[in-house]
């Protein structure tokens, strides 16, 4: 029986992942949080490994405070970058298939086309940079490793658009929100299904690289945003607003569409549509 190990597990996607281990039963599972592993911590995380057998390790661990970023630089290096580097050795020593999450800020939102693995990334936040420098930290040390971009992540679990919009919205009567930076969300769950699933293909190993995954669509925030007040129900007007009107520390991407034909094609798995996914996750949401 293979093992997984799952750092940063108290997070959006690391909850997902532990809620679905039971359709996994080909899988051990080892869940472990800053409290137990630090991954920053290169003689901890030596240790850690040397006591277990660990097949792979999917790293949901991250500095994700995006505005915050700008002025802790250091925290989000070290959290984004040292730490995956100090990860990526580890696993190269002990022949563990790494599994990494990124994001669509690696890329700074100027093309007109969903962006492909190969197009160059370009940056405009501290945030995105040391999600970029994490990114080549594991090409470069790993040995065998898939790297995720997604994007707009949400869950029923931890911070995120959806469940911030369900707060407000349930307090106010009008919300205003950006309708000119598009992508397309990704619900954590379908996310971390599919993850297991490339593990568990037999033909894993022919795919090792950079791998877009988002659900499937192309939205505004705002778009999102109208969706989510309607599907929960919620007396609330949503209005749309430009980026300029709605100032943020770090910049965000106008345009941040991923294309996701490369893992459809190699692992030949099915995205679900966006709305499919959110009506799913406020159901969940709802029923809590």
């Amino acid at each position: 029986m293979k093992q997984i190990l799952v750092t940063g597990s108290k997070g959006q996607l690391g909850s997902e992942i532990m809620d679905l281990i039971n359709h996994y039963p080909e899988f051990q599972f080892l869940f472990t949080d800053v409290e137990e592993l630090d991954i920053s911590d290169h003689q901890q995380v030596e240790e850690f490994f040397q006591n277990q057998n660990i097949d792979h390790c999917i790293n949901c661990a991250a500095y994700t405070a995006v505005d915050l970023a700008e002025d802790d630089r250091e925290m989000a290096m070290r959290l984004n970058y040292l730490a995956i580097e100090n990860l990526s050795k580890v696993c190269k020593i002990h022949e563990t298939l790494l599994v990494h999450l990124s994001t669509d800020y690696v890329f700074d939102g100027t093309n007109h086309k969903p962006y492909t693995e190969t197009d160059k990334p370009s940056p405009n936040s501290v945030y995105g940079l040391s999600k970029l420098k994490g990114e080549q930290a594991v090409l470069d040390f790993a040995g065998s490793a898939i790297i995720f971009r997604t994007s707009w992540l949400y869950s029923g679990y931890g911070n995120n658009f959806v469940k911030t919009i369900l707060r407000l919205a349930s307090e106010r009567n009008e919300l205003n929100v950006v309708n000119d930076q598009v992508g397309t969300p990704t619900y954590a769950s379908d996310l971390a299904k599919a993850i297991l699933d490339i593990l568990k293909s037999p033909d894993r190993s022919n795919g090792i690289g950079i791998y877009n995954y988002s659900n499937e669509g192309v939205i505004s925030w705002y778009d999102f945003a109208k969706a989510i007040v309607e599907i929960s129900g919620l007396d609330c007007e949503v209005l749309p607003i430009e980026s300029k009107d709605y100032p943020t520390k770090a910049n965000r991407p106008f345009y941040s569409v991923l294309n996701k034909s490369k893992i459809k094609s190699v692992y030949n798995i099915q995205i679900p549509y966006w709305l499919d996914s959110l009506k799913k996750a406020i159901k969940v949401l709802q029923a809590t």
